[in-house]
């Protein structure tokens, strides 16, 4: 009896640590208006710590950016820095993904179907997506240096959560951001309280989109 107990009670430890380690995390419920007091979706939100410590248990988060009806699926995108995104094309005609972006150049030769590799997002920063092909195509990919981070839905609202308990700078990031994105910046500890909502009010400039075309027929290839 004496070993059995010897035994487990390392494993009752761990699993009690997990679970006070589970009950201190805390969120943040974000809500981003813009200056006309509608919803903003597709903002990005990211939580840095104050403390400077950004290191997580789990592997960088991946991403998924489909092209559907010749538009990037979804707009925007985020990963956490060494994250990689795929870029599968279920249009019935062929694209050619690029980016001239300094956070990561890359293209992607015409193709079909899904890219035998992803692209791996190794700086942080915005990564703008073209295709050579279709120039109204635009999407984005934000690659965040903390893993603490949400992306606002039709309701203008996100939930960052899971946040270790501790005080965050949290800014906001949209493609239409008249202002810089350190402007938005708060503070917010989350260390006393296990829930905070927040909100933003942000300028932004009007969306200019190169007008669509006509698909073309190239010496018989769809394009």
């Amino acid at each position: 009896m004496r070993i059995r107990k010897r035994l487990l009670a390392p494993v009752l430890g761990f699993v009690f640590a997990a679970g006070l380690a589970h009950a201190q995390t805390a969120e943040i419920a974000a809500t981003v208006t813009d200056q006309q007091g509608r919803p903003v979706v597709d903002a990005v939100l990211v939580a840095v710590p104050v403390d400077g410590n950004v290191r997580s248990r789990e592997r960088p988060r991946d991403g998924s950016i489909d092209q559907v009806d010749k538009e990037f699926v979804p707009r925007v995108t985020i990963v956490s820095v060494g994250g990689s995104v795929t870029f599968p094309n279920h249009d019935d005609v062929r694209h050619q993904v690029y980016s001239f972006s300094p956070a990561k150049r890359f293209e992607l030769p015409l193709y079909a179907g899904v890219p035998a590799q992803p692209i791996v997002f190794d700086k942080p920063g915005v990564v703008v997506l073209g295709c050579n092909i279709h120039d109204w195509m635009v999407g984005y990919v934000y690659v965040s240096e903390s893993p603490f981070f949400g992306k606002t839905g039709k309701d203008g609202k996100a939930v960052l959560s899971e946040l270790p308990a501790r005080a965050y700078v949290v800014r906001v990031w949209h493609p239409q951001l008249e202002m810089s994105e350190e402007a938005t910046q708060k503070t917010i500890d989350v260390s006393r309280e296990r829930r905070i909502e927040a909100a933003w009010t942000v300028k932004l400039k009007p969306e200019v989109r190169v007008r669509r075309a006509p698909t073309a027929e190239r010496g018989g290839t769809r394009y």
